[in-house]
């Protein structure tokens, strides 16, 4: 297969220390895109050998294979510098470009700090979905966090709690579920997918009692998709679908708001949760974590998030390959 790429992600957060971590154990392998520099001098201190190429396509046995992107200033792990800023999304942009030219396989991102991102580069944008959307010319890009235990889809993502009702429409919650249904099959190899659906307001608005969202907004999409054939209940009660034995029953669940959603992922499986851009015409994945600058170069970063996510890019490239 064609090599997996991870970006460096914001250099002052953890993301190079979990690269090199990941790269230590060996079953995920990839080929690193962000500062030469910088990973090296992480490297050196755990006997890792880091290689610098010029295409994807050089190999060196034993060695973490990088290709550069240089930084502006010295990084301080916990200090993210706006001088960075400008490179840090280059190297996103980098990324997308070597998966759409086919060079790789999938691109598994690394956090970023959209507030750094902005502040030293003008970053519009509220998050990596939104970007790679754009950058891929695809308008409503879709977020999935993925576990073993658990897949769940927000329609709204990073907008303000009582910004949700008026942005939940009927178009983008069908648009959200057809690119989800669609994703389950090619991406995940599931034929038949089954999505449950939850309702925006408590008890799924009891009849109008608690919100009309439900009635006016939600059950009639799903009446017309399961007029056509696609396996979609709700608008269920938020609050009884993340049981074991409700998540039996369903393949993904569909939020109609972020927290709504990764809620109980993050709840059912902290570490080992993916973030997945659906939707794109290549392959992206996640860790389901942020930069944490707290922790950055204390050599304490938890690398669970960023393997799973390299396992899981090599396996929607691989299923849809085939």
């Amino acid at each position: 297969m064609r090599p997996i790429l991870l970006t460096q992600g914001d250099p002052a957060g953890i993301g190079p220390e979990i690269a090199l971590r990941a790269f230590a154990e060996g079953d995920a392998p990839f080929v690193y895109l962000g500062s030469g520099d910088h990973i090296s001098t992480l490297a050196h201190p755990m006997g890792i050998d880091v290689h610098c190429v010029a295409a994807l396509d050089e190999t060196r046995d034993g060695a973490l294979l990088v290709l550069d992107h240089p930084l502006a200033a010295p990084v301080v792990p916990g200090r993210p510098d706006p001088a960075n800023a400008a490179a840090t999304v280059e190297i996103i942009a980098r990324g997308v470009e070597l998966a759409t030219s086919g060079a790789a396989a999938a691109i598994v991102t690394n956090p970023i700090n959209k507030k750094a991102l902005k502040d030293g580069a003008g970053f519009k944008f509220p998050g990596h979905t939104e970007f790679l959307g754009q950058l891929c010319g695809v308008e409503r890009p879709v977020m999935m966090l993925a576990s073993p235990e658990l897949r769940v889809v927000p329609v709204t993502i990073h907008i303000a709690l009582a910004e949700v009702p008026s942005a939940l429409t009927p178009t983008l919650l069908e648009e959200t579920l057809r690119t989800t249904a669609d994703a389950l099959r090619n991406d995940f190899g599931i034929a038949v997918p089954r999505i449950s659906v939850a309702g925006l307001n408590p008890h799924a608005g009891e009849g109008g009692a608690m919100g009309r969202e439900e009635l006016e907004v939600i059950a009639p999409v799903l009446e017309r998709l399961r007029a056509e054939g696609m396996a979609v209940d709700g608008p269920r009660s938020a609050d009884t679908m993340f049981h074991p034995a409700a998540r039996a029953h369903y393949d993904a669940a569909v939020c109609m708001f972020h927290d709504q959603a990764l809620i109980p992922i993050k709840t059912v499986d902290f570490a080992g949760g993916v973030n997945v851009t659906l939707g794109l015409p290549i392959v992206r994945t996640s860790p389901d974590h942020g930069t944490a600058y707290d922790i950055a170069g204390k050599d304490i970063a938890d690398p669970t998030s960023l393997i799973a996510a390299l396992r899981l890019a090599r396996e929607i490239a691989a299923t849809r390959a085939a």
